[in-house]
C-alpha cells in the first residue's frame, strides 16, 4: 500500500502544525515551506480551506485518497453527525488504536507494528491496518514480540488515562475499546464540519 514517505516536517510546516508529533522546526519556520513561504499570505478560497482540512486530516490519520473517501461514504450511511462520524471511524482504525494505547511513539511506527503481524485482536493476530476495530474488542501484543524494544520504549511514560474511550492492562501488554469516542474526546485539531461541506460540492 502506497504511503507518504516525504518530509514529515514539510507537510507539518503547510498545516502550521505538528501533524506527525513534536516538530521543532514549527517553533522556528512557523510558515508554509517553498521560496514565498514566508511572504504575504494569498486569501485563500473557500474550496481551498475544505480541502487544506481535508488533506490535513488523511496525514494526521496516514489515510489515502481512496481510503478516507470510502470512510465519509461509509460515515454519510451511518447514523449520527457526519464529520464526527467519519473522526470516529478514524480513530477506530487498527492502526490508530495501537497508537492510543501507547504501544507506538507514531501512527506510522503504530501501522508497521500492525503490518509486521506483532499485533493481536480478540487473541487472533490482524496484519491490516485499516481494520476496524468495534467497542469491546480487545487490542494487545502478541506473546513473543512483548519483549521489542520498540514496544517498551513507546510505554514508558505514557499515560493511558488521557483517553476515555480506552483501557488498558499494563501486565497484559492489552487494551479494550470501550465504546466510540465523543467529539469532545479527540484532540485533534481538525475541523470536520469544512470536510462535509468539501464532498457535500461533489
Amino acid at each position: 500500500m502506497a504511503r507518504y514517505i516525504g518530509p514529515k516536517t514539510r507537510i507539518a510546516r503547510k498545516f502550521g502544525e505538528p501533524i506527525f508529533g513534536a516538530d521543532k522546526v514549527l517553533s522556528k519556520k512557523n510558515y508554509p515551506p517553498g521560496q514565498h513561504g514566508n511572504s504575504r499570505k494569498r486569501k485563500t478560497s473557500e474550496y481551498g480551506i475544505q480541502l487544506k482540512e481535508k488533506q490535513k486530516a488523511k496525514f494526521t490519520y496516514g489515510v489515502l485518497e481512496k481510503q478516507f473517501s470510502n470512510l465519509f461514504d461509509k460515515a454519510t450511511r451511518t447514523k449520527g453527525i457526519t464529520g464526527e462520524v467519519l473522526l470516529q471511524l478514524l480513530e477506530s482504525r487498527l492502526d490508530n488504536v495501537v497508537f492510543r494505547l501507547g504501544l507506538a511513539r507514531t501512527r506510522s511506527a503504530a501501522r508497521q507494528l500492525v503490518s509486521h503481524k506483532h499485533i493481536v485482536v480478540n487473541g487472533q493476530v490482524v496484519n491490516i491496518p485499516s481494520y476496524q476495530v468495534k467497542p469491546g474488542d480487545v487490542v494487545g501484543v502478541r506473546e513473543k514480540s512483548k519483549s521489542l524494544e520498540v514496544i517498551a520504549d513507546a510505554l514508558s511514560g505514557f499515560n493511558h488515562s488521557k483517553y476515555a474511550w480506552i483501557e488498558f492492562d499494563s501486565a497484559s501488554m492489552a487494551g479494550k475499546f470501550l465504546h466510540l469516542p465523543e467529539r469532545a474526546d479527540i484532540p485533534e485539531n481538525i475541523k470536520e464540519q469544512l470536510i462535509v461541506e468539501l464532498y457535500s460540492k461533489n
